[in-house]
């Protein structure tokens, strides 16, 4: 046991889970609560997993304030299931079939492609040349006849963050949360749909999250599959088909974790000091770690950079990824469409975590300045 808890792993999804919640799993995996059996072979249909998806639901209610006017169902398919399941379900709320689109990243733009399927999609500002900034909210077009407006709050790829809700003027908006899910409190009630997978903040691959204000049930496209229909799941429980029964388990086991933690807010308070850590160093290396991403733009989830210029040194960044590795830190690698390194600070994170990667990181002026193809890692380790 001792050995696995030292590596740290920074990975952007699957992420890393509680090491109590991990333990607490271990500990019920072949007799859940006395039963006798695990939840991995419990029927869905029992009044023992009934409980475990309400008790998963109450606590998703109650970290984020949800409204009584709100469905929360959990299904399959990941955020990418969502990039159908929202316009096959909103998009006949106005008989114009249009939707607004807000593209920042990675993310948002392949749910913009997937909506083009069923709907007209209208970009609100014009196209990024690179995806580094949020686009003035101010310079949006809105189309008053779409039937929702949609974005990614975090995009995973590109470490690009919104910190604000955006004013759609009444419009349905609809939100993808699945890098930045319960890492800070959020109001549901400005948003129509919210969804998130689970596996980057809130638990394992295999659940969806999905919260929807009930005024948006019932407007599926008839050729919207009735896995995918918000009122279907819904009106089921999410219970409709054989749902990610252990995933949602785990779901629940570390919603309790970050309620016995002290919620959204007390996660808001450590992601700013985790973040802070690296981008700290990174603005004091004097351009020699690059994050691409405005300031005001930065991610607390996600933190994209380079090393010894903007477009990055192949040596010194495989070098860095070989180190950290022997350091036992994993998942630094970025994003094959983008290269260089990606930390991914979650929830589960710890700023011991955090802390080791930021000793790790060299902070010597000689170095940013001389050291661009020494062995200085090799060195220093």
């Amino acid at each position: 046991m001792d050995a696995p808890s030292q590596v740290v792993n920074f990975g952007p999804g699957p992420a890393k889970l509680p090491r109590s919640v991990l333990l607490e799993a271990q500990k019920e995996l072949l007799n859940y609560k006395g039963l006798g059996i695990s939840v991995l072979e419990m029927s869905h249909r029992s009044p023992d997993f009934a409980k475990i998806v309400k008790t998963t639901e109450n606590l998703a209610r109650e970290l984020l304030n949800i409204p009584d006017n709100y469905k929360v169902i959990f299904v399959q398919g990941g955020g990418s299931g969502q990039f159908s399941a929202v316009p096959l379900n909103l998009i006949g709320l106005k008989e114009g079939r249009c939707a607004d689109y807000v593209v920042t990243g990675a993310w948002s733009a392949k749910a913009a492609e997937e909506a083009k399927k069923f709907a007209t999609v209208n970009i609100v500002h014009p196209k990024l040349e690179r995806y580094t900034k949020i686009p003035d909210a101010s310079t949006w077009n809105l189309n008053p006849d779409a039937s929702y407006v949609y974005y990614c709050a975090n995009e995973t790829v590109h470490g690009v963050e919104f910190d604000f809700v955006p004013d759609v003027k009444g419009a349905v908006l609809v939100c993808d949360m699945s890098s930045n899910f319960l890492s800070k409190p959020v109001d549901v009630s400005k948003f129509g749909v919210i969804f998130a997978g689970a596996q980057k903040n809130v638990g394992s691959a295999g659940v969806t999250v999905v919260i929807v204000r009930e005024d948006l049930l019932g407007f599926a496209l008839k050729e919207c599959p009735s896995v995918l229909d918000y009122k279907v799941q819904a009106g089921n429980s999410s219970l409709y088909n054989t749902p990610p029964c252990f995933s949602i388990y785990i779901m629940g086991l570390v919603l309790e974790w970050i309620k016995n933690n002290g919620g959204a807010a007390a996660m808001e308070e450590l992601s700013q000091i985790k973040s802070q850590m690296i981008y700290d160093i990174i603005d004091e290396s004097q351009g020699f770690y690059v994050c691409p991403v405005e300031k005001q733009n930065r991610s607390k989830m996600n933190i994209p950079f380079r090393i010894g210029c903007a477009k990055g040194d192949e040596h010194l960044e495989k070098k860095f990824l070989e180190k950290a590795l022997d350091l036992n830190m994993i998942s630094l690698k970025g994003h094959r469409s983008v290269g260089g390194i990606r930390a991914s600070l979650y929830n589960a994170v710890t700023t011991e975590d955090v802390q080791k990667l930021a000793a790790f990181i060299p902070l010597s002026d000689s170095f940013c300045l001389m050291g661009q193809h020494l062995d200085f890692w090799g060195d220093a380790w």
